[in-house]
């Protein structure tokens, strides 16, 4: 029996839907942080997508990019609330999951994530949800404030309220002058041959003094420490006793993860850690570190 063809409809919706996907996942991962949950969220606004064209008493979308993003943020606010509650039984520290971008593919194809540096990402999980939602929508994807306002249903002064808070509280916690891309990534290979080494020397000149270090294990995946690790001794001294434990053969390879470049920790085929470093402002040497050793974080990674 031959296979029922789709009605062309399917087709226009899908393609239609499609077309603003690349923009409605960067949306939605900049908001949370995760993969999974972004993709989770996507299907719930295909699903209201295709919803709202099949119902016989639904107005027409006149605007389908604006009618999408609104439904992709407001699903992923309420994807965030959930996830808060999630995450306040996470073993140890929760880090965003990098993008890290394929051999051949440098720039993820993502609209404006190759902006977004870890650092970032992290502070803004000090946001409220809707100050995180009006910066991502503003500062990261340049919609305007009265746009923002129907997008959330606020009003546009509390958009301008949100946004003023959001930006002066990210700011406040991220210097906005960045370290050139050449040195970011020297220094971070410069590090990752140091601390798989467990050379002590090296390790002390690349660090700055007051550098903190940051690990995600989720309790899955090996985690140097369930808390933050401050100070250029402490750390150095943790990345030589653990360099003692690791095995033999492992391969160090060099991405970029979003903004930053990063070193990718493999045991065979088999990704172990992703490590971003971030820099002193216009320096050369690690201020902040970020491991991510959660395989459920690491399970894209080839």
């Amino acid at each position: 029996m031959a296979p029922v063809p789709r009605p062309a409809v399917d087709d226009e919706l899908t393609d239609r839907f499609l077309g603003y996907r690349e923009l409605l996942f960067s949306v939605v991962y900049t908001m949370l942080g995760s993969v999974a949950d972004t993709e989770d969220v996507l299907q719930e606004v295909w699903l209201a997508w295709a919803a709202r064209h099949r119902s016989p008493d639904a107005e027409p979308v006149e605007n389908p990019r604006a009618y999408l993003v609104r439904v992709a943020a407001n699903t992923a606010l309420a994807r965030r609330a959930e996830l808060n509650r999630m995450r306040e039984t996470y073993v140890g520290q929760w880090l965003p999951e990098p993008l890290v971008a394929g051999v051949d593919d440098a720039s993820m194809g993502l609209e404006r994530t190759e902006s977004l540096s870890m650092a970032l990402l992290v502070v803004m999980e000090t946001l409220s949800p809707l100050e995180r939602a009006v910066f991502v929508l503003h500062d990261v994807f340049g919609f305007g404030h009265p746009e923002i306002a129907l997008i959330l249903d606020r009003t546009p002064v509390s958009v301008r309220q949100l946004a003023s808070r959001a930006r002066r509280h990210v700011h406040a916690r991220r210097p906005r002058r960045k370290a050139e891309p050449e040195v970011h990534a020297r220094v971070t290979e410069r590090f990752a041959a140091a601390a798989l080494g467990g050379d002590l020397p090296a390790l002390l000149e690349v660090l700055a003094p007051e550098v903190t270090l940051w690990t995600d294990g989720g309790g899955k995946g090996p985690a140097t420490s369930l808390q933050p690790v401050r100070g250029r001794d402490a750390v150095a001294a943790l990345f030589v006793a653990v360099a003692a434990t690791l095995p033999a053969g492992l391969d160090i390879r060099y991405r970029r993860a979003g903004d930053d470049p990063c070193a990718l920790v493999f045991t065979g085929d088999s990704p172990l850690a992703v490590v971003v470093v971030d820099l002193v402002p216009d320096g050369d040497r690690i201020i902040g570190i970020y491991s991510i050793t959660n395989p459920d974080k690491l399970s894209g990674i080839r």
